[in-house]
């Protein structure tokens, strides 16, 4: 296992990354349903417009980042990263990171993907796990067919990044292959792991789920403390043909322990192009927004006991947690995508 630490880079490749940043332009786009899956698709790219950028992604509880709607794209080709939400949550998630990546030039589209999303917890799409993997190629499929969402992308240089469920998501469209048998024997070993709790809900037993779901246009994956890890086969991953980068949260607040779910991913894909970070400091939800000041008791009135998704596990804030996985992402795309 290739294990790289990005701390002691973090900070000049930030700076790097503020001397190159662009005006970023947002929207949002519809992709038309495959019977009943019609997919809500958010999309950062780089813009040549001078107009004011207004809050995209702000709420009471959450700070959003600065872009510009409906913006004209910048001339291409521009990379393409896209971007899976984890169980529950939606593109605001990874907001932050996508105006990092706008920033270095990359065009990234996050879809809801349906039955797993605050907007849509319909129980029949949930059980529906396989089409996750399927709504980023639909994704992808959508960005290249119209030039006039982000410009013009170059279908060679397209990388996934997910968190939590999205790191599996991300994992499949990259070549994982699940098993539904293999993760049902591997809970009864491992029956206090958050993932297991959820098989009724996500459908796990469904032999759908064992389909080669691999996109052959995604050069390179990122996953953010992912789940269900441990359903995939060994053999699929060890014969993964993308560079993996395999990010996961030091502290366990929830039946996830890094150990167990990123730790697993990383020894079993293939040593020369797999790197494995665990950042020591962070919980599961550190790879999301930042809260604004009360937006954990705001959270925490509304639902009680979500209001942990604004903590860290240490002394840092989340910011600077931030601004070592987005090194550490950006630098390893660098690396990875074909160069330009």
């Amino acid at each position: 296992m290739l294990k790289t630490s990005f701390t002691a880079s973090a900070c000049l490749i930030c700076v790097t990354a503020s001397a190159q940043a662009e005006a970023t332009g947002f929207r949002h786009f519809g992709i038309d349903g495959e019977g009943t899956r019609p997919l809500n698709v958010a999309l950062w790219y780089p813009a040549e417009d001078n107009a004011p950028p207004q809050p995209i992604g702000e709420n009471p509880a959450f700070i959003g980042i600065s872009a510009i709607p409906g913006a004209t794209p910048e001339p291409g080709p521009h990379p393409l990263i896209v971007l899976s939400h984890g169980f529950g949550g939606n593109w605001r998630n990874l907001n932050w990171l996508a105006g990092e990546l706008a920033g270095q030039g990359y065009a990234v589209a996050a879809p809801d993907h349906p039955g797993t999303t605050t907007f849509d917890r319909n129980p029949i799409q949930a059980e529906m796990l396989w089409e996750r993997p399927r709504d980023l190629s639909r994704t992808i499929d959508g960005v290249l067919a119209d030039p006039a969402l982000a410009g013009e992308i170059d279908p060679s240089r397209i990388a996934a990044i997910g968190h939590s469920l999205g790191g599996w998501t991300v994992t499949a469209v990259a070549g994982g292959r699940f098993d539904p048998v293999r993760f049902a024997r591997d809970c009864e070993v491992n029956a206090n792991l958050r993932a297991c709790s959820l098989s009724g809900e996500l459908g796990l037993a469904d032999a759908a789920l064992g389909q080669d779901f691999r996109d052959p246009r995604v050069n390179s994956f990122v996953s953010l403390d992912l789940g269900l890890a441990r359903g995939f086969t060994p053999e699929s991953l060890a014969a993964l043909p993308v560079p993996a980068l395999i990010l996961g949260a030091g502290i366990d607040v929830g039946d996830m322990p890094a150990e167990l779910e990123s730790g697993w991913l990383s020894e079993h894909l293939p040593a020369g192009s797999t790197r494995k970070v665990t950042i020591p400091d962070a919980i599961h939800f550190s790879f999301m927004q930042r809260c604004k000041p009360g937006g954990e008791a705001l959270i925490e009135a509304e639902v009680p006991g979500e209001g942990i998704i604004c903590r860290d596990g240490g002394s840092r804030g989340r910011a600077e947690i931030h601004a070592e996985i987005s090194a550490a992402i950006i630098s390893f795309l660098e690396e990875t995508l074909p160069p330009r």
